[in-house]
């Protein structure tokens, strides 16, 4: 116990989470995986890692994966936090509530497995949280409002984080896909991006493979664009 490289995944029962857990086990990671359909705890097993079935939303269901994993394996040196999806509607007609459960959906989902992971991360002196984000989180779209509010506070939160932690060798990095094939695709989205096409989940995986790897070991703090050049920054 103690040798393998160990990675936690939340939400990663389908999608980009789970394209990252596998990519990740790939590379020779141990994976533990959450998600609150089962599907996480499933692929985990296939993945030869543990799972839990319980919500990103909630502390206790969070502890369990990490004390699970801490207690298989003996360490935490990765944590991808993917989302599932917010409320969406014309931005006055958001409610309180809504705004709320889009802070739980796209904001806190990072904030508390954050909490149980970097004293952990803090004795072995190393550690990785790739967060998967949005590229609307600085150019925010009204089809998105609390994914791209709360992203953007996400944004500051990771900046943050990262000051504080880097002297540890603890990093806080944000992928930001655009329009993914995870998604229903549109002629009208595909001719936006300059590639004219859709991302893969596998693309962005790679992404958070890359971040989670020795190769970033200088990279904390970032906002890594994965959207085929839909947005664009200086």
């Amino acid at each position: 116990m103690g040798t393998e490289k160990v990675a936690l995944v939340t939400a990663g029962g389908s999608g980009m989470g789970a394209e990252a857990a596998c990519k990740l086990s790939a590379d020779g990671y141990k994976v533990a995986v959450l998600s609150s359909s089962g599907k996480g705890e499933a692929l985990a097993k296939e993945l030869g890692g543990v799972g839990v079935t319980g919500s990103n939303q909630s502390n206790e269901d969070l502890k369990r994966l990490v004390d699970l994993a801490v207690s298989t394996w003996g360490r935490i040196d990765v944590l991808v936090n993917s989302a599932g999806h917010g409320p969406r509607a014309p931005i006055l007609e958001i409610t309180d509530e809504d705004w709320h459960r889009g802070m739980d959906t796209y904001l806190l989902n990072v904030i508390r497995p954050t909490r149980f992971v970097t004293p952990i991360m803090q004795k072995q002196k190393s550690g990785a949280i790739i967060n998967i984000s949005t590229a609307w989180a600085f150019e925010p779209s009204a089809m998105f409002p609390t994914s791209a509010v709360f992203r953007a506070g996400l944004a500051a939160y990771t900046k943050i984080f990262a000051d504080t932690y880097a002297g540890e060798n603890i990093r806080m990095n944000n992928v930001l896909p655009g329009w993914i094939d995870s998604l229903p695709a549109t002629e009208e989205r595909r001719d936006s991006v300059p590639m004219k096409r859709y991302g893969t989940s596998a693309e962005i995986a790679a992404t958070v493979a890359f971040l989670a790897s020795d190769g970033a070991a200088y990279i904390t703090g970032q906002n890594i664009r994965v959207d085929g050049g839909l947005t664009r920054s200086l």
